[in-house]
């Protein structure tokens, strides 16, 4: 087997591996971690996040793709005597999250450096899943981040800002030099925390629809709010979204990223409100 020393980073699987050990302090610090609290572990890499958080926490679940890693890294608790870590191999995307009991009521903290390839559909698995978790301390893009915490108005501000705000509050941490990992990535990142017991306070009348209206509505932002939606593969009638956008109050000429919150869920609770009257649209 190759020496840890000699290890090279796949680059198919996006690995950056971060060796900035304030970096490392400061991520775990935004954790807040309980000594009860178990932890899930997003690709752990070569341990940098991992060996401290397992001294900070009573349980572990650390899941890497790379089956060198987990070797290597399986052998590097053992010789720490962090038996408390269980490292499993696996496809993060593709993994049952559903297996993950923390025992005693408790919701796990998640915490990883992401891989920019998978950051998106990684976020949208967490939402999914979101009963499982109290709050996650992710290294993402520092676009992605910066999407994550638009305001409206802004080419920043889309989609995955307006449904992760939905279903938890989030806050920008801290920026990160690339000069932070290696092999040094070609962008600089920035750690957010999302807070999953603090979602944005009002529920929508039906939560599908109201997904289904924001991606329609960002699917096409360049177009009218009323072309967007007209242009969905299953969109309601002209009618229909008419009458939405006159009892909200919102002109069917503006743009998605126009729109806050309030403007969403009121036209997705007419609308929802549409398909109960008349059936599937």
């Amino acid at each position: 087997m190759t020496a840890p020393g000699d290890f090279r980073a796949r680059k198919g699987l996006g690995q950056n591996f971060l060796i900035h050990q304030g970096v490392v302090n400061r991520i775990v610090a935004a954790a807040r971690l309980q000594a009860d609290e178990p932890v899930l572990e997003v690709g752990p890499g070569r341990g940098a996040l991992t060996v401290p958080l397992a001294r900070s926490a009573g349980h572990v679940v650390a899941v890497e793709k790379d089956p060198w890693l987990v070797d290597y890294l399986g052998g590097k608790l053992r010789a720490a005597g962090m038996e408390h870590v269980r490292l499993v191999q696996a496809d993060i995307l593709r993994w049952n999250f559903e297996g993950l009991v923390a025992g005693k009521g408790s919701r796990f903290v998640v915490l990883g450096n992401i891989p920019y390839n998978i950051s998106s559909p990684l976020i949208e698995t967490l939402l999914r899943h979101r009963g499982l978790f109290s709050r996650a301390i992710l290294m993402l893009q520092k676009e992605m981040a910066a999407r994550l915490t638009a305001a409206p108005g802004g080419k920043a501000y889309g989609a995955m800002t307006v449904l992760v705000r939905y279903a938890t509050s989030v806050t920008h941490v801290l920026d990160v030099s690339r000069e932070a990992f290696r092999p040094r990535p070609k962008v600089d990142s920035a750690v957010v925390r999302f807070d999953f017991g603090a979602p944005y306070p009002r529920r929508a009348r039906d939560e599908a629809v109201f997904r289904r209206v924001v991606k329609g509505a960002f699917g096409h932002r360049r177009k009218t709010l009323l072309n967007a939606l007209l242009r969905m593969l299953e969109p309601w009638a002209a009618e229909e979204l008419g009458a939405a956008f006159e009892h909200c109050g919102i002109d069917p000429r503006r743009r998605a990223e126009t729109l806050d919150m309030e403007d969403f869920l009121c036209l997705s609770d007419a609308l929802a409100l549409t398909k109960v009257a008349g059936g599937d649209t």
